[in-house]
Formats: structure tokens, sequence, C-alpha cells
């Protein structure tokens, strides 16, 4: 099984042969952000779903009191870098809210489904972001 600094590693010395299909089938995508305090790039393999051409993920954290860093890295610089499987873009970093967020966390909870259990154990309104591609 495939975590952190080590899922990122084997997604991209495989273009995502290794790493892009996820436990129970989930994919993942490499997003990478610059870090608020260091400016170095940050990597993070991510659960993610396609929607209308953009790609969306959840910064649960496991339902952690805090926002993860990678979340607070693409607030303070939405200007990321995407992998999904081999195909590597930039892409532009938003914060989805109201009835948006309500119908992209339903989709995000339909294959992940402990998403809804991190939303119950946290008092913070998790975000759910939209990577819109830049080509």
């Amino acid at each position: 099984m495939l975590f952190g600094d080590e899922h990122v590693r084997r997604y991209e010395e495989t273009n995502g042969e290794e790493g892009h299909i996820w436990l129970n089938g989930v994919p993942c995508l490499v997003l990478t952000t610059t870090g608020r305090k260091t400016g170095k790039e940050r990597k993070f393999a991510l659960i993610y779903q396609e929607h209308e051409g953009d790609y969306v993920i959840v910064a649960s954290k496991g339902g952690a009191a805090n926002h993860p860093e990678w979340y607070l890295n693409l607030v303070d610089n939405p200007d990321v870098t995407v992998q999904v499987g081999a195909d590597k873009f930039p892409a532009k970093a938003r914060t989805t809210s109201g009835e948006e967020r309500a119908a992209l966390w339903s989709k995000m909870a339909a294959v992940w489904p402990d998403y809804d259990k991190y939303q119950a154990n946290t008092e913070r309104e998790i975000p759910v972001v939209v990577l819109e591609p830049v080509r």
C-alpha cells in the first residue's frame, strides 16, 4: 500500500502506473503546491474525481481540527501543478462553497465514504477544491 512521499515517488517514477488507482480502486492524482513559508515545491497524492473537465479534491486531513498544509499552500498561491496518470499540467485551484460544494462533496463521498466520517469528527467545514487546468 502506497502512502505519503512513497506514493508520490512511485506515481511519478511510473507515470501513474503505480499509484493512480489506489485503495478500493479510487483514483489519485499528484498535486504540487508552493510552500507558503519555504517557497519550495510540495507534492501530495490525493483522491480525486473528474467534474466537467476539472479535477475535484477534498482537504480532509482525516477529519483533523486544522486544514492540511497543502490546502493552506494553495489558498496562499492557487497556481498549482497536477499529474493525472502520465498527464502533467498547470492548474488554478479554487475552494467551492454553497450548492457547488454540497454537490461535489456528495460526488467525492460516493467514492470515499470516509469523508462523511471525517466531517462528523471535526468542527471545521472540510474544503472541497476544484483544480481547473490551464492549458
